[in-house]
């Protein structure tokens, strides 16, 4: 029996193979695209958990994340700070007086005179009051509250700007904080019936609050910093050996995670989220992003003003407009906008101590969904940070080849200009 031989094209062999190609680079693309963004995953996950399992890591629960997350995870954020910066860099950071002054003049004048202004709009335009007046208090504290700590830092590092910047200028801004915040709040929410509630009783109980915060300071943030450095400075090849082959910087995002999850299990578990209106919460959804999009803006123009400003002839002006590094540009751009959990909440508890428990959980929503969305928001601008750092290193390295080529025509044509006149003589 004769048998059938099929022959196969040549050419439809080569598409189906392409075509296999294809989907697998497909794959493969999307893949490393889901992998890059397991921070923006691991917050809904969190979220997720936080909303069904709120009394496992509320404040007070039952890992007791007060300690567990904001003691624990925040020492190993910034013990591998510690490990991973030297120590020039740091002292070089701490005389930056431009620095200090872009960072905290934006978090603590800049941002409250913004959102102050908009509260008042809000105000005015609100008659029938759909966005909760509670919400309008929680925003101007929100906006007089210090950088936040941890996520400055792991998102300087990943951007690849100066994360000796950003641990300097969140130390100093949480050392600032608690003196500043409660006065300066106080003094801005408006003198309306509406908010007499949040201003007569405003700091009244912060000297058991200094004694706290200022002890999750030294522990969390001041004791990891020094054993890191204590380390890096006694066995500093083993320890950048450790840092580049176990990836301790993924460690630091991982504790990120987790102080998101106590904090938005805190959230639920007092029902404040659940308690707003859908205008409000749409509200604030809308505007943390808005506001943190027009902060990094304003950051970015003040670190690297246009150039006819910065080329300015007077001396004080050109000292004032002066660009600083890209660098250090990131870390502005990351400490500027941001705003600290940490510090916040514990601080609104303790300012509006008497005020009804319900109310100030409503307050804190604007803390706890601003900071959160700062995360999602920045982990975005890791990656256009990212590029723009890319882009200035590649135009650095271009201009150095043009001048390397420059310096070697003109090598070349002296030495063509030399042999001509040994010739002519």
């Amino acid at each position: 029996m004769a048998q059938r031989v099929v022959v196969m094209d040549p050419i439809d062999n080569l598409g189906t193979t392409r075509r296999g190609r294809s989907w697998k680079q497909i794959l493969k693309t999307t893949t490393l695209f889901i992998l890059h963004q397991w921070l923006l995953i691991g917050i809904g996950v969190v979220c997720v958990l936080a909303y069904y399992f709120p009394n496992v890591a509320k404040h007070g629960g039952i890992i007791r994340s007060e300690y567990s997350i904001l003691y624990g995870a925040m020492a190993v954020i910034f013990l591998i700070s510690g490990l991973s910066i030297p120590r020039q860099k740091l002292f070089q950071q701490f005389l930056n007086w431009r620095l200090h002054a872009l960072v905290q003049v934006t978090s603590f004048l800049f941002i409250p005179a913004v959102v102050v202004a908009l509260v008042h709009a809000i105000i005015a335009g609100d008659t029938q009051e759909r966005i909760d007046r509670a919400v309008l208090a929680g925003y101007i504290f929100t906006a007089c509250i210090p950088t936040t700590i941890a996520s400055n830092v792991v998102m300087t590092r990943a951007a690849g700007g100066d994360d000796a910047a950003a641990l300097v200028e969140v130390l100093i801004a949480n050392v600032l904080g608690p003196f500043i915040t409660a006065a300066w709040t106080v003094t801005l929410l408006p003198h309306t019936a509406e908010f007499d509630a949040w201003r007569t009783q405003g700091g009244s109980n912060l000297q058991r609050m200094y004694k706290d915060v200022f002890k999750q300071l030294g522990l969390s943030v001041l004791l990891p910093l020094v054993v890191g450095q204590f380390i890096r400075w006694t066995w500093s090849e083993k320890t950048a050996w450790v840092l580049q082959r176990f990836r301790l910087a993924k460690l630091s995002t991982a504790c990120l995670l987790l102080l998101i999850w106590s904090t938005f299990s805190s959230c639920f578990a007092t029902n404040a989220l659940q308690s707003l209106s859908a205008q409000s919460i749409a509200f604030i959804v809308l505007f943390n992003v808005a506001l943190y999009l027009f902060l990094t803006a304003v950051c970015f123009y003040i670190s690297c003003p246009p150039k006819f400003l910065s080329s300015c002839p007077h001396p004080w002006a050109k000292r004032v407009f002066e660009r600083i590094s890209p660098g250090e540009t990131i870390a502005v751009c990351f400490c500027g906008p941001a705003k600290s959990t940490a510090l916040g909440i514990p601080l609104l508890y303790a300012m509006w101590m008497p005020v009804d428990l319900f109310i100030k959980a409503k307050t804190s929503v604007p803390v706890l969904l601003y900071t959160t969305e700062q995360v999602c928001v920045a982990h975005f601008f890791v990656y256009v940070f990212r590029r723009w750092l890319a882009k200035i290193e590649g135009s650095r390295d271009l201009e150095s080849a043009e001048r390397a080529g420059q310096i070697g025509i003109t090598e070349n044509t002296q030495e063509s200009i030399m042999v001509e006149r040994k010739g002519q003589s």
